[in-house]
């Protein structure tokens, strides 16, 4: 079994070595590690993968492998806890869905406290408490139309305001070969090359030149390379409905690690506020003040924004408005900030354009950003790179 987790993962594209593998199968015999799939994913993840960025390809991998193993061994004889869940979760008609009231803002915050005031035991399948697979404002694997998902996983319905629980997010895979050379090609529209640094590259015209007047006696000229020299700052949607869209971001964030040599990236969720962050992993402990960053790019840089846009509008107008935190000011506010900074941005939005007209939060942004949105597409990218080197 080890030796096809092995070669699954060598399939994968991760550089597993054999003396990595055999380092692997010797801290097993040593007994360093309880015998539980949790511990056996750290263990393998630190002897076989050691570059930072190859963990989230390597969880994949190891996720596929798992699921592998689970459908190849018997079935238990027990049902299992998570299908009784959701066979529990109520089927709501779309009249059912439409006759749920929506509470606004104000007081759905306020009916949030006055329910938690009150509940004191679990609650599952109904409409008032907190609970599972009902149609109440506030709990999970159900349905409202504007509610608060607290401490479990989402329906699919993708209308709460506000998340109640730690979120883990992953960075995007900047590695991640293209089965295509379309985005590259894409972005190279936005180009302006200059000679910079250190001559290491061979002047072929000067050194022939060179070397005529010298009576033929060899005359190297160097100069130096040719680079792209625009500098992009790119902001990335990151967690909830961008999950969606995983592959192809990584498709495109793997392009413009290649295109482009000045390259800043940040992340963050649904829209941006008052801090961004570099590494997801440390999201809440290293976080970097917006203002700074303002401060830090000057107009010289092209802003690229990247997310779905598509939330609570309240995440884009309201204070407090944010899925995760109490924002103190208005997502559009920190929107209208950044394109005051960088005049020369656009937002790339990964939703099928066909989608838009029916969320209210992609016709916000856009209209905040001036219509410069543009889709995840060939077409789009040749659209918004045109864009951004005017």
């Amino acid at each position: 079994m080890l030796t096809d987790f092995f070669y699954h993962l060598r399939s994968r594209r991760l550089p597993v070595s054999v003396q990595e593998y055999l380092t692997l199968l010797e801290v097993l015999q040593s007994g360093v590690m309880p015998p539980t799939v949790d511990d056996f994913y750290h263990l393998a993840r630190m002897t076989l993968v050691k570059d930072e960025t190859l963990f989230d390809r390597y969880d994949q991998a190891f996720g596929e492998f798992y699921r592998g193993l689970e459908a190849m061994a018997l079935p238990d004889k027990e049902i299992p806890l998570d299908w009784l869940l959701k066979e529990f979760q109520k089927k709501l008609s779309p009249e059912e869905k439409e006759a749920i009231e929506k509470h606004g803002w104000d007081k759905l915050m306020e009916l949030f406290k006055k329910t938690l005031d009150e509940q004191n035991e679990r609650h599952a399948g109904g409409n008032k408490w907190v609970g599972t697979g009902g149609s109440s404002a506030f709990g999970h694997g159900g349905y409202h139309p504007e509610g608060i998902r607290v401490g479990g996983p989402s329906a699919g319905n993708r209308t709460a305001v506000k998340v109640w629980e730690k979120r883990e997010y992953r960075d995007y895979d900047d590695q991640q070969e293209l089965g295509t050379r379309n985005f590259k090609m894409a972005l190279r529209r936005l180009r302006h090359f200059a000679r910079e640094g250190a001559a290491l590259e061979l002047d072929l015209d000067d050194t022939i030149s060179s070397t005529a007047r010298n009576a033929g006696f060899l005359d190297l000229k160097m100069m130096p390379e040719r680079h792209n020299t625009v500098k992009v700052l790119m902001l990335l949607d990151v967690g909830g409905s961008m999950d969606d869209h995983i592959e192809r971001i990584q498709e495109l964030f793997s392009a413009a690690r290649s295109e482009f040599k000045h390259l800043d990236v940040y992340y963050f969720h649904n829209c941006p506020y008052e801090s961004l962050w570099q590494n997801n992993r440390r999201r809440t402990s290293e976080r970097f003040d917006t203002w700074d960053i303002l401060r830090k790019y000057n107009d010289d840089w092209r802003l690229i924004i990247v997310g779905d846009a598509t939330m609570s509008p309240y995440e884009i107008l309201h204070p407090g408005g944010s899925v995760e935190h109490h924002n103190r000011e208005t997502g559009a506010t920190w929107l209208q900030r950044l394109l005051e900074n960088w005049p020369k941005s656009v937002w790339l939005n990964p939703e099928p354009e066909g989608y838009w007209q029916y969320r209210q939060s992609i016709a916000i942004i856009k209209n905040i950003m001036h219509d410069r949105m543009y889709g995840v597409t060939v077409a789009g990218l040749k659209q918004a790179m045109e864009k951004l080197s005017k």
